[in-house]
């Protein structure tokens, strides 16, 4: 299960850092991807100190990932939720 886990995670943090790259104006889905994100560190980490053997050789690479997304979550929030830089005149 551990392993498994890893492998979502990884493939979920690839998914979601090319998305971010792609659209870094599109503040509604910044937004829900980053939520997201909340809840996939969330499992990540229940999942790492769940694990009662350690999860063998890609235990530092699970850390690792969900560092990341937490990185990467806040990079969104901090998108999704800043003000408009630009007012408009009337």
């Amino acid at each position: 299960m551990f392993s498994a886990v890893f492998w979502v995670l990884a493939f979920w943090f690839i998914v979601n850092l090319v998305w971010t790259i792609a659209q870094l104006n599109n503040r509604l889905m910044s937004k829900t991807f980053a939520w997201i994100n909340v809840v996939a560190v969330v499992i990540g980490f229940w999942t790492y100190y769940a694990a009662s053997n350690g999860g063998g050789g890609v235990a530092p690479w699970f850390l690792l990932i969900n560092w990341t997304n937490i990185v990467l979550a806040i990079f969104q929030f901090y998108n999704g939720y800043r003000p408009h830089q630009y007012k408009k005149k009337s």
